[in-house]
């Protein structure tokens, strides 16, 4: 629900604004305040006071979406992780992932028919394959398992070569893995505001330390003599392993920023959209819609999109991503002169 509304809320608002400021401005309310002498921001300041207010709502739903929100789906689909294996198999006659995968011939109410399971597992250890007769799928929650129990089972490696055979055998997989979500998984993105708050000094932590040992490595290597050291394949490992602590450190820079920015949308919206629908006012209530969502759709969702991969990768400061939100202010305080003074 909380990732859904922070999409849904900002286009609702400026959906809002264009009803009620053009049906306004078409019954020619706007024209009789502008005759008494009042300015029209009287009519226009408690929407906005309402979208700076819904703006904070939408922040705090971003917030929760990536947290809490995902978090929930995750669960959810780890207890309900059996169910989905069966019905894909049924369906598919397959099941997996990159850790893993699940090939059978049929399946029969629980039972797996003649089933072939690839384990490819983390690091440079060498994949398996389970050829069995027959098997079953069982979810442990308990455990935080994904077991697989097989009859009349033969074991092979990459090679090819049977290991061993059993006449039961059972093989258990991490539902993390399971459900494609490694463990630990610290994406900035999928961070709270408080956690990435209190990972950026850790972040940066780490990248002075790297530096300090590619510096050392390559002090003791010109002391040694030993220059050939210097242009093996290790320093591109070490670097590489520099450049993605450096990318991480500029997500998590980045991530607060694009979430304040998303969720002030609200407030931009509205203040582009009350004043084009007060414009537009013998318009139809799409026809004002569609002109409202022209310079979002055309400025403010291609410069967010633009900034944040940017800054994301470092080449552009974090607080780019506030662009789009620039632009459609400026185009709304013109269009808000435009009204005052027409």
């Amino acid at each position: 629900l909380p990732d859904a509304l922070r999409f849904t809320l900002p286009a609702t608002i400026l959906f809002a604004a264009c009803f009620v400021y053009g049906a306004m401005s078409g019954s020619n309310e706007v024209v009789a305040v502008k005759a008494s002498g009042v300015n029209p921001l009287a009519i226009l300041w408690p929407a906005f006071v309402l979208a700076f207010l819904l703006s904070l709502g939408t922040v705090f739903l971003n917030d929760m979406a990536v947290s809490w929100g995902r978090a929930g789906i995750q669960r959810i689909v780890l207890e309900s992780l059996e169910d989905i294996a069966y019905a894909a198999l049924r369906s598919q006659g397959r099941f997996g992932n990159k850790r893993f995968s699940v090939n059978v011939k049929e399946v029969d109410g629980r039972t797996l028919v003649q089933p072939t399971l690839t384990v490819n597992p983390r690091g440079a250890k060498a994949g398996v394959t389970v050829r069995a007769e027959s098997a079953e799928i069982r979810c442990d929650l308990e455990q935080g398992l994904l077991v697989f129990q097989c009859r009349q089972a033969k074991i092979t490696h990459e090679g090819g070569d049977v290991v061993a055979a059993f006449d039961e055998f059972s093989h258990s997989i991490p539902l993390e893995d399971a459900s494609g979500s490694g463990p630990g998984d610290r994406h900035p993105s999928r961070m709270s505001l408080v956690d990435i708050r209190t990972d950026v000094p850790r972040q940066r932590e780490e990248i002075v330390m790297l530096r300090q040992e590619m510096a050392s490595d390559a002090a003791f290597a010109m002391i040694a003599g030993n220059y050939t050291e210097l242009a093996t394949r290790h320093w591109r490992v070490e670097y590489d392993v520099l450049q993605n602590a450096k990318n991480r450190l500029a997500r998590l820079y980045t991530e607060p920023q694009r979430r304040w920015s998303s969720g002030f949308s609200c407030l931009c919206f509205v203040f582009v959209g009350a004043p084009l629908a007060i414009r537009l006012r013998n318009a139809d209530l799409l026809t004002r819609l569609f002109l409202c969502s022209l310079p979002i759709l055309l400025g403010y969702h291609p410069l967010l999109g633009v900034a944040v991969g940017q800054a994301k990768d470092g080449h552009l400061p974090p607080i780019s991503v506030w662009l789009g939100n620039v632009v459609i202010v400026l185009c709304g305080a013109w269009m808000l002169r435009r009204v005052i003074r027409y």
